[in-house]
Formats: structure tokens, sequence, C-alpha cells
């Protein structure tokens, strides 16, 4: 059976004057712009620092502490066709000094951006869009930057109305010097500003040999106690034009994010009663084990492991609070968990089946962020 593709069973390929909404597929280069993957805080309110928040969006706060960050914060209406938004919320009303910087942000892997041609003579136009909600009106800021942080282009868009959605659009001509990674090292950062000093604020619209993460004269949200900025459907493409929001299956959106986070304390558990169970394994002598985890997805390095919480083994009763990745065999797909037991031991060459009180507050990260 054969498939004919020439429109005469409506099915047709765009022109080069049309293009089918997702006909392509990912043409977003940004991860979780519509704010729905929120792995690690699972939607509880944080204190605006320098890490990641939602998967993929970074905040930086330089000082610490003059904001909140949440998804959905502030519970107000998303804009039409979004769930989710990531909210900031100012505490106070700082006066932003020369080195300071308040930023959300997201670093977009090189491997991702690398068919952009940035660097090069050949450097494709991209366009940024985005909804924004703020209680302040105003110009506000933001920029795209490279990895070592020596090119820049600070761009500024327009709040003309308070706490409503306002979809705003941004085009780049792509940068035809500097460096742009095409590894798996960050590509492009891509910046929005709640608040930046003149070190690191720079002239909208041009592109600077500077570690720029804003636009001068922007508006500041944390000079004001109370304000707030919120975010979603953040987009960027190639193109002069800003098209509709490319919406991907959450379960692909997810799979996007576990390549750089994966909360193993969810996903990778199965519960049995009351209790979570951990990856099952060998026991090598009374205190060593290895425990096999086979990731969902191919990470983008060798993951690293944060712990909190007790695990207690099904078949001898040891316990204990810590466990460590086993560098043997460890990569991007797979990796070997050792549970070091400070109550009890191990059976001696016998098997093990760690488990976790659904009760305890406990979690396994596993983090190959950029």
């Amino acid at each position: 059976m054969s498939l004919i593709l020439d429109g005469s069973n409506g099915i047709t390929f765009p022109n080069s004057s049309t293009q089918a909404v997702g006909f392509y597929g990912f043409k977003n280069r940004i991860i979780n712009g519509g704010m729905v993957i929120d792995q690690r805080n699972a939607g509880a309110s944080v204190t605006l620092a320098n890490g990641y928040t939602l998967d993929r969006w970074q905040t930086q706060s330089s000082p610490a502490s003059k904001a909140t960050f949440q998804q959905n914060a502030g519970s107000v209406t998303p804009p039409v066709g979004f769930v989710n938004y990531a909210g900031i919320t100012s505490t106070s009303s700082y006066s932003v000094s020369a080195g300071d910087y308040f930023n959300i942000w997201q670093p977009i892997e090189g491997l991702n951006v690398g068919d952009l041609g940035w660097g090069t003579a050949n450097a494709k136009t991209v366009t940024l869009s985005a909804w924004i909600y703020s209680s302040l009106t105003g110009t506000f800021g933001g920029a795209f930057r490279n990895a070592d942080a020596t090119r820049s282009y600070p761009f500024t868009y327009s709040i003309p109305v308070a706490n409503t959605w306002t979809q705003i659009s941004v085009t780049v001509a792509g940068d035809t010097t500097g460096t742009w990674l095409k590894t798996n090292g960050i590509g492009i950062g891509v910046f929005f500003s709640i608040g930046t000093g003149s070190t690191y604020s720079g002239t909208a619209g041009t592109w600077a040999g500077a570690n720029y993460t804003s636009a001068t004269g922007a508006t500041s949200v944390v000079g004001t106690n109370g304000a707030t900025f919120y975010i979603t459907g953040v987009q960027v493409e190639v193109g002069s034009t800003a098209t509709s929001f490319d919406y991907r299956p959450y379960g692909t959106e997810l799979a996007l994010c576990q390549r750089y986070f994966y909360n193993m304390s969810f996903p990778q558990s199965q519960l049995s009663g009351s209790y979570a169970l951990l990856p099952c394994g060998a026991n090598q002598n009374t205190t060593n084990t290895i425990n096999f985890l086979q990731l969902p997805v191919s990470m983008r390095t060798s993951p690293s492991l944060t712990w909190s919480g007790p695990w207690q083994d099904l078949i001898s009763g040891s316990s204990g609070t810590t466990i460590a990745l086993n560098g043997q065999g460890q990569t991007p797909q797979s990796l070997f968990l050792n549970f070091s037991p400070s109550s009890g031991t191990f059976v001696t060459n016998g098997v093990n089946a760690p488990r976790i009180n659904n009760s305890n507050t406990w979690y396994g990260w596993l983090s190959a962020e950029l």
C-alpha cells in the first residue's frame, strides 16, 4: 500500500509562504516555555536565588532574597491557550546598584541551536516571543548572550497596561562574530531582567562585545515592594516573525527536561503499599551494594546526585540516609547507586530492595544541567 502526497488525499506540504503550525516540529528552541514542568518544587514558592527553578529556567539574584519565584504565583488566569506560567514577586523596595542583577533566563544547549550559524557570515535571524503580565508598566529589558559572556544583544519590550497579559515579540539578527558553542555546552542564553544595574545593561538593539543581560533604562521589578512579573509562552524560533506557540505533548516536554534534570523520587519509584521502592541491586559485602538505574532519557552528560531522606532495606532491615553514585560504568544513559547503611548490615553476597516510607520527606535528584 502506498501513500500519494499530491494533495488529492488532503495531505499537502506547506510552501515557502505558508507554514503549517507544528508541521516541522520543534520550531521552539526553548524547552518548557509554557512553564508546565516543575520537577524540583512541584509548584511551591521559593526565594529568588542563583539556580534552577522550573525546569530549564534559572534565576539570578545578586543580592539574594529580594523576591520569590513560583509556578502560577498569584493564581491569575493564564493567557488563552495556556495553563501555567512562572511568577516573580518582589519582597522589598530595592534600589539596584551598578553591579546588581536579577534575571530569569534559560541556557539553550549548543546542539539545539548549532544550525543557526551564529558566529558566522550565515547567522540566521531569530524571533523571541512571550506572554508577560506585570503589576508595573513601562519598558522592560532582556538579552541574548553567548556562553563565555563576551557577546550579547540587549533588547527592550513594552508593557503598556498593568495586570494584563501582553504578548511581546523581539526579532534579532544573528551575530556574525564571536564564539557560539555548537556542543553540549551553552549555545545561547536568553534573559528576561527584573532589575539590572548599569554594569550589565547595554544599548538595546545592537550586538556588543560585553556581558549584558538587560537594556539600559529598563524597568526594575525588584525596585517596588510587592511588584509582580509573570511570564509564559516563551518561544525562540528561526525567522523574523513570531508564530503560534509550539505546543508539545506533556510526555515529550518532560523527556526534554529530563535530559538535564531527573527527579528519580517520582517517575522512577514504584509504589508498594505505603512505600516507594528504589532500584534493587546486589550486595558486594555487608556495607556495599551495586544498584543499577536505567535513566528514562540520555542526559546531557553523566549526572551528579543529590539525595535527601532515609531508606530501609526490605531484605536485611538495614537502614541509612546516604546514597551515592558508583562511578563504575556511569554514563548519561545509566548508572549504579551505592547505599551505605548507618544501622544494621546487608546480607553478604545477597540482594537488596531499598524502600522509602512515603510519609517521609525525601528526594533523589540527578542533574546534568548547563
